[in-house]
């Protein structure tokens, strides 16, 4: 989700579900090491539970910046081996890692040994031909017996030369039963599904095998299907909010960071961006999608932007 899930993103998705985990971006160790610590990892109280999803690949500088993660705040750090991206290979971590799973083992443990709050990791099913359960089940097991009690399934392969990140999430086939069989023969590990999930009844099928389900391109492109999830999967019946409210609430928000930012060139539409498929399925959809897209009206800066585009849809 680099690039996606930003604070603002996070910010906007909490307001549409209280109880769902939000993860950060994947934030390098490098960046945290040698960056500006506090453009990475600062947060707003409301966007908890949030993980900080890392990138990298030595135990020792995973452990400092895990470290860094849970002195931020952070609910759980996440070290990612299923992103595919030739940059990420060049820093030798993300999916390639799958091909070293003492090294993962290493780094987990490293890190569990650094912080408190649990330390979980998110993988392919293989990587390039690579694609036997057996492959899969060895990568988990190793990484269990380091501490690891929690796995995030993206159930597809991850092919390293040849495809785009983007054709990775969508060309190799997913093998939902990999997960399936995973939890079986794992029952005392928490292990999530990820990759290709769009609705509340194809969470529910995958519940019935697997103890959490995780959602990436469907809750970023169509936010308001998590607007059920806290009734649905966390027996919070609190009112649902409407899109228009969801809207509402965000003012207030873009108004004080185009303040606060507005000298590190922070502008409207880096905001808006992560809300243009709040309407989706809606009558008006597509003029709402415009309206935040046109140069010329994110150039007034003003945050009422989002309920005048609002009044093109018909809701409900």
């Amino acid at each position: 989700m680099m690039d996606w899930t930003d604070r603002h993103c996070r910010q906007f998705h909490r307001h549409i579900t209280k109880h769902t985990w939000l993860y950060t971006e994947m934030v390098t160790t490098g960046a945290l090491l040698h960056g500006d610590v506090a453009r990475h990892l600062d947060f707003d109280g409301i966007e908890h539970p949030i993980a900080l999803q890392l990138g990298g690949s030595e135990p020792a500088d995973l452990a400092k910046s895990a470290k860094l993660g849970a002195q931020w705040g952070y609910d759980e750090i996440n070290l990612n081996c299923g992103c595919p991206s030739e940059r990420v290979q060049r820093g030798a971590f993300g999916a390639c890692l799958m091909a070293e799973p003492t090294l993962v083992a290493d780094c987990v443990k490293a890190m569990r040994d650094a912080v408190d709050v649990d330390v979980t990791v998110k993988h392919r099913i293989g990587i390039n031909d690579v694609d036997s359960y057996e492959f899969m089940r060895d990568f988990v097991g190793e990484i269990a017996a380091a501490g690891c009690s929690t796995f995030i399934v993206h159930a597809r392969n991850a092919i390293l030369k040849g495809l785009s990140p983007k054709e990775n999430r969508e060309i190799p086939p997913l093998k939902y039963d990999y997960a399936y069989r995973l939890k079986r023969e794992f029952p005392d590990l928490e292990i999530i599904i990820n990759g290709g999930i769009k609705t509340s009844a194809e969470i529910d099928l995958h519940l019935q095998h697997v103890d959490g389900v995780m959602l990436g391109r469907e809750a970023y492109h169509n936010p308001y299907v998590m607007a059920e999830f806290d009734a649905r999967y966390y027996g919070d019946n609190a009112p649902i909010k409407s899109r228009r409210d969801v809207l509402a609430v965000m003012i207030p928000y873009v108004q004080t960071q185009l303040d606060l930012y507005a000298e590190r060139g922070l502008k409207l539409n880096s905001i808006t961006r992560h809300m243009l498929g709040l309407m989706t399925g809606l009558a008006g959809a597509r003029s709402f999608r415009q309206m935040l897209s046109d140069s010329k009206q994110l150039a007034s800066g003003r945050p009422e932007l989002l309920l005048e585009a609002a009044e093109r849809v018909r809701e409900g």
